[in-house]
């Protein structure tokens, strides 16, 4: 019920006449024609408050039964006094806007105390637990909370200070299960579409607020149920903005459904504020990439090198060991080089270690590709990797020059490490402008929310 059909409800019942009146003269204003996106600034939301105690004059709703997966009564109580019964608290109740309303009186234990859009809320942040990795590093702060209330109380320390506002918001499709409910209100409720638009114009209002005006993006998900009414929402409160609709493929199969078309997509709206603007980046977002995010052009040379390779035979202090623990094949440390008359007999391997050599197949000495000190720089940065294990211990690869250079010139990227310390490393192709067509997946659905993200972070 929008809040002026139940200021006219309230109006009849105190005076019939002046209820008529006001209703016919309203009838008559919204018959007018009026430009833009209309609809009912309906106030149909509350939220729980279950931390807080019942007190006498405190608006709640019944729980269900425990156990329950069902939601519960919805109906809105007011209690009129608390009372004690075999020592148990027990509220008064009389029904909110009900004609006749009914009393009832409901253990204190089976009640949760509810705040409506229109009551006064004070939200405050409590902490229950952190998890610390990073040092000074920039942190994460999750806040688990109904949103609206949530960011309303982030104008307070973050206003136009956010560079990004993600809003996963419910997708008005009458779907119930375990992500989130999407059944915001009934699917035959004539005001559906004017009530989901009015929740998301309350928390789009705030979101204007913490949002940097010079530089920022806000992106939200929708489907094709509300993606236009959406994009007038948008257009209407945000005209300064730079507003673009991506289609994203988020399920290459279908979602299929009797007699209509198979859905595959479902859209992001961009806004731009400010200077934010659109960088290149290594994929199209669209057409398959073969060279993106290949590691086929990288190539780990083996660190092993025969002595006849142009060069006169010797070690050169490129004959060390290298050595592994003996039951997991981690490698451990290396060994001082050996002279050309120094024997490998004479090199003492701990009885839970193994030790490689650079010799080859046939007994005759080779030698590493890289010094001891080279070697233990490039195990630092990750240049070097170990394969299969054998006799001695793991056979090791390296980065040669030319793929640290790419490294270095951001041709190839870094985008983690193996079980050993060892780069992975992924080709990073000529930037390009991705598309407003994404054939990738771009975000999960598995939960709604809204998420932001500040550059600048405050105190702790």
């Amino acid at each position: 019920m929008s809040r002026l059909t139940e200021l006219l409800r309230q109006a009849r019942k105190a005076d019939p006449q002046l209820g008529a009146d006001l209703e016919a003269e309203i009838s008559a204003l919204t018959k007018r024609r009026t430009f833009g996106l209309v609809f009912e600034q309906h106030q149909p939301e509350a939220v729980e408050l279950p931390g807080r105690a019942v007190r006498r004059g405190d608006k709640v709703r019944v729980l269900p039964p425990r156990g329950e997966t069902k939601t519960g009564d919805q109906r809105l109580w007011r209690v009129t006094r608390m009372e004690r019964a075999d020592g148990q608290r027990v509220a008064r109740l009389v029904e909110l806007d009900a004609e006749e309303p009914d009393p009832q009186a409901v253990l204190a234990g089976d009640l949760v105390v509810v705040a409506e859009f229109r009551d006064r809320i004070h939200p405050g942040l409590i902490e229950t637990g952190r998890v610390e990795r990073g040092g000074d590093k920039p942190f994460h702060t999750v806040i688990n909370a109904e949103n609206y209330h949530a960011l309303e109380m982030l104008t307070y320390t973050h206003r136009h200070s956010i560079d990004t506002i993600y809003i996963d918001p419910p997708y008005n499709t009458g779907a119930k299960d375990w992500k989130y409910n999407n059944n915001y209100v009934e699917s035959d409720d004539d005001y559906r579409h004017s009530k989901w638009l009015a929740m998301m114009e309350r928390r789009l209002e705030v979101a204007r607020e913490l949002l940097n005006p010079d530089d920022s993006v806000l992106i939200v998900t929708i489907d094709e149920k509300e993606v236009n009414r959406l994009g007038l929402l948008l257009h209407q409160l945000f005209p300064e903005s730079g507003v673009q609709l991506v289609t994203t493929v988020i399920n290459r199969k279908g979602n299929a459904r009797r007699g209509e078309f198979s859905r595959c997509e479902e859209y992001l709206y961009i806004l731009r504020f400010g200077e934010a603007a659109l960088s290149g980046w290594h994929h199209d977002m669209l057409h398959s990439s073969k060279e993106a995010g290949s590691q086929a052009n990288v190539r780990w040379k083996s660190l092993l090198r025969l002595a006849s390779t142009g060069q006169t035979s010797g070690r050169f202090n490129l004959f060390y060991p290298l050595f592994f623990d003996a039951v997991n094949g981690r490698f451990l440390r290396t060994g001082a080089p050996l002279g050309a008359s120094d024997s490998v007999e004479d090199v003492e391997v701990p009885n839970d270690e193994t030790v490689l050599w650079p010799i080859s197949r046939d007994g005759t000495d080779g030698r590493w590709s890289i010094g001891v000190d080279k070697f233990n720089d490039y195990m630092a940065k990750g240049y070097v990797r170990f394969g299969r294990r054998n006799a001695g211990g793991r056979t090791p690869y390296y980065l040669m020059d030319s793929q640290i250079l790419a490294i270095e010139s951001g041709d190839l990227a870094v985008v983690g490490r193996d079980e050993d310390g060892a780069v992975i490393l992924e080709v990073v192709a000529r930037r390009k402008q991705p598309m407003s067509v994404w054939n990738v997946p771009s975000h999960s659905t598995s939960g709604a929310g809204t998420s932001v993200v500040r550059s600048l972070l405050p105190d702790r």
